[in-house]
């Protein structure tokens, strides 16, 4: 985790003007802020074919790139892009681009803490997984899904081993894909191979996979399942015992199960994006208990409240002992903790954050095009016409709120005691 405490956390306002950079370039793409605030860049065209960065006001470095796009903070605060210089695309970070180009380049994905960068890449038609700026010795001719260890050590993909020509409709049925770890495929092969899960240490690699034209299951290290189901979700991870847990579907019905056993009793309509608690004790899940009805369901129990179009964003609190999540009630949103919606309903609202301790809940809302905060089903005095989520300070009395405000980023740092009152 990135962090946080030597970060400016006094109470008060920095502005950085977003209208002079209007003027000052051909035109300014969307901004974005750094996770401490301090940062607001956006791509600039500063002429025909011409782009570069615009840091703060300031350029970023001296070179200018064909083409800029996906510019994003890294969680340890680099400002990273994909960048093409002469038709080759590849990443650059603070303004300076990885030695190795590629035919295209796209996806990156971060580590926890920020460290290291890995993206998919496409080169000569043929695919792999790039980490830090260098690929994967072996190519593949295809890859779709893929994936990061959260340390940033190892990548993960599922990958095309058999060539199979449109026509060839037996060699598909025979098995022509693979996940590959490190570059290095599995020895097995499926019919298809879908969402990819990589253990905390990165050591083990899970996917969804498919064996035949009717049977699914999920297979670890290249072993399927000895069960065998309708269809199967994504798997992930317990952080702390290593085994698998995954949504499957049995006589029209779901439920989870660990390492091909069953986990949850309960059966739903639908059970998908289970995540596990910080600690591994508690293991929760998006569920539909009927149909056209969604909620949280917590150790195979299921929230009081549904909700009829979705449920979205669910957290724990960094004890595990409080959920958060959005959800969708006909066409507007609300935030519900431990199973209660807040009051008021927003035309659009991001995934909730909570403090340190979990005691308080805040997120970004947003009604009729202005953005605001909520704490604690307590609103924001302020609005404005863009946002980032917020972020509270580690010992969660404070909390940075980053806006577009009249032409102008602001970041501001207030109690949180201003808002929840």
């Amino acid at each position: 985790m990135v962090d946080s405490r030597n970060w400016d956390w006094e109470t008060g306002e920095k502005r950085v003007s977003l209208d002079s950079w209007k003027k000052k370039y051909q035109w300014v793409e969307e901004p974005y802020a750094s996770p401490d605030g301090e940062t607001v860049a956006a791509i600039v065209n500063v002429d025909e074919g011409e782009f570069t960065v615009c840091v703060n006001g300031d350029v970023w470095g001296e070179t200018v790139f064909d083409k800029i796009w996906h510019l994003r903070f890294s969680p340890d605060g680099r400002l990273t892009a994909l960048v093409s210089e002469m038709g080759e695309w590849t990443m650059a970070v603070d303004g300076a681009a990885w030695e190795n180009k590629f035919g295209y380049i796209w996806e990156p994905r971060f580590s926890i803490d920020g460290t290291a960068i890995a993206a998919p890449v496409q080169q000569d038609m043929r695919y792999a997984m790039v980490l830090n700026g260098e690929p994967w010795e072996q190519t593949y001719a295809n890859m779709t899904y893929f994936a990061m260890s959260p340390d940033g050590r190892h990548t993960a993909g599922a990958v095309q081993v058999e060539d199979v020509d449109s026509g060839e409709i037996h060699k598909f049925q025979k098995g022509s894909f693979t996940a590959a770890l490190d570059g290095q495929p599995w020895d097995m092969r499926f019919v298809n191979v879908w969402n990819l899960a990589l253990s905390p240490d990165g050591a083990h690699l899970a996917a969804e996979v498919r064996l035949n034209l009717y049977d699914y299951t999920i297979a670890v290290d290249g072993v399927p399942w000895e069960s065998r189901y309708a269809t199967v979700w994504e798997p992930v991870f317990n952080p702390v015992t290593g085994t698998v847990v995954a949504p499957v579907r049995e006589k029209g019905m779901w439920r989870l199960t660990e390492d091909g056993k069953t986990l949850w009793d309960r059966r739903f309509v639908q059970i998908w994006h289970q995540m596990f608690s910080p600690d591994g004790s508690r293991l929760a899940a998006i569920v539909a208990p009927k149909y056209g009805r969604w909620t949280v369901a917590v150790d195979g129990e299921p929230w009081p409240s549904t909700f009829t179009q979705l449920v979205t964003d669910a957290t724990f609190s960094p004890d595990g002992q409080r959920i958060a999540a959005l959800a969708k009630d006909d066409e507007t949103f609300r935030v519900v903790v431990d199973g209660s919606p807040w009051s008021d309903a927003w035309d659009m609202a991001w995934k909730p954050v909570f403090s340190p301790d979990g005691k308080d809940v805040a997120a970004k809302v947003e009604k009729k095009g202005q953005y605001t905060y909520t704490v604690n089903n307590r609103v924001w005095s302020g609005s404005c016409d863009a946002a980032w989520e917020p972020v509270f300070s580690p010992d969660g009395t404070q909390l940075m709120l980053r806006t577009i405000e009249a032409g102008n980023y602001v970041r501001r740092v207030v109690p949180v005691s201003i808002i929840t009152g």
